[in-house]
């Protein structure tokens, strides 16, 4: 059965959820996600996500296609409150837009960007908070945490800051945006990253490597000499899950079926 091409874009608190992606037994927001288009559409529908968060990753704008029936073309917003009258609490439904054919939400993404929260408070073990941020507790070196920021714009090989891939074809990522900034809540720092793709745990790499350059713990020169490392061993340890967003997916305007403002 045919169908029009759908773009969600969707919230979720990722700390019930083993991830994006489909598992055999542990509760994913695909598989949720998936069993409330079932219903709506009356057919088994895959839902493709932009980026496959890991266990205890958040999303704040998550990008996901799929097949919808006819009948929710003309007015997709009721689409939308479908959907969040059956998803459970954890999952929301931003938007929903109607798409040109052939798109697909990974394979037609132009950009991703992600955000990391870090709270350097003592406050940042509440337990309000620390679901939700690295509860670090300690000051970092801001000026240390900015000079290595500005090392990462361009294109390189993060393969020295990434999860080794089986089926990684290759590590080179262009980043257009890195940039740690005071949250506004006064409480910590915030890291933005946006680039053309993203490797499995590579934001939480950077954000770990980072880290510990900005507590004392290693040399700013170790920064540059990762992004010319054949592997990660002389990496810092990932940055803890829940800290981390993905916060925004960039698409063509023209892929989109209705007028679209960015």
């Amino acid at each position: 059965m045919t169908g029009r091409p759908f773009l969600a874009v969707i919230q979720y608190d990722g700390g019930g959820f083993a991830g994006w992606q489909r598992q055999p037994v542990d509760r994913t927001v695909q598989a949720e996600l998936e069993a409330v288009l079932e219903r709506l559409m009356g057919r088994r529908t895959a839902a493709t996500g932009a980026g496959r968060t890991d266990t205890g990753v958040h999303a704040l704008g998550q990008a996901v296609s799929f097949q919808g029936a006819e009948r929710w073309a003309a007015q997709p917003s009721d689409l939308r409150r479908a959907l969040n009258a059956l998803l459970p609490r954890e999952i929301w439904v931003q938007q929903v837009h109607l798409m040109r054919p052939g798109f697909d939400a990974r394979r037609s993404a132009t950009a991703r960007r992600y955000r990391y929260l870090i709270g350097t408070d003592e406050a940042a073990a509440s337990p309000f908070r620390r679901p939700y941020e690295w509860a670090l507790g300690q000051p970092l070196d801001v000026s240390a945490l900015e000079r290595a920021a500005v090392t990462l714009v361009g294109e390189h090989s993060f393969r020295g800051l990434a999860a080794a891939g089986v089926n990684t074809t290759h590590y080179r990522c262009r980043v257009a945006l890195a940039q740690w900034a005071p949250r506004a809540d006064g409480a910590g720092m915030a890291f933005t990253v946006e680039a053309d793709r993203f490797l499995h745990h590579m934001v939480r790499f950077i954000v770990g490597t980072m880290v510990d350059i900005a507590l004392g713990r290693r040399p700013p020169a170790d920064f540059p000499t990762l992004l010319a490392a054949t592997d990660n061993l002389a990496a810092s340890p990932p940055a803890p899950p829940q800290g981390l967003y993905l916060e925004a997916v960039r698409y063509p305007t023209d892929l989109y079926a209705e007028e679209f403002t960015s």
